[in-house]
């Protein structure tokens, strides 16, 4: 027996909603759904086999309470797929990142700035591994 698949994206920001609501009308994607939610305001009432993150963790203004939020979702099978940029939470170990300079950058200008503006975490893009690692082992053995 085939299910049918739907997918739901959350977001903070309005724009980005409206925008991928209209993308999904005109690719004729009739299987999506998009809505304005605050993570950190609200307790999760769906659950889901398969959840994504990519990218945005970092910038989260509490990016604890947004992985307790993910793993609180998810359904029994537990199946939360995330990727971030690959450096190390170890700045020494980052000199020779192809891309340091940049994503020191951006992450200075976006990432920290947007989540420390809001009293947040600051954790910023270059978090590195063994930052998002901990975090992780911590949600996944619930401490």
């Amino acid at each position: 027996m085939r299910k049918n698949s739907m997918f739901v994206g959350y977001d903070v920001a309005e724009d980005a909603i409206k925008g991928a609501t209209a993308d999904s009308k005109t690719l004729n994607n009739f299987n999506t759904l998009f809505e304005v939610q605050n993570l950190l305001t609200i307790e999760p009432t769906k659950k889901f086999d398969f959840i994504t993150a990519f990218a945005v963790i970092h910038d989260q203004i509490n990016p604890s309470r947004t992985q307790k939020f993910i793993f609180d979702s998810l359904n029994s099978r537990i199946v939360f797929l995330t990727q971030d940029i690959l450096s190390s939470t170890d700045l020494a170990k980052n000199i020779n990142h192809p891309l340091g300079p940049f994503l020191y950058s951006i992450s200075c200008l976006h990432c920290m700035s947007g989540s420390l503006s809001q009293n947040g975490a600051g954790l910023g893009a270059m978090w590195g591994r063994e930052k998002a690692l901990e975090m992780l082992r911590c949600r996944v053995h619930g401490s």
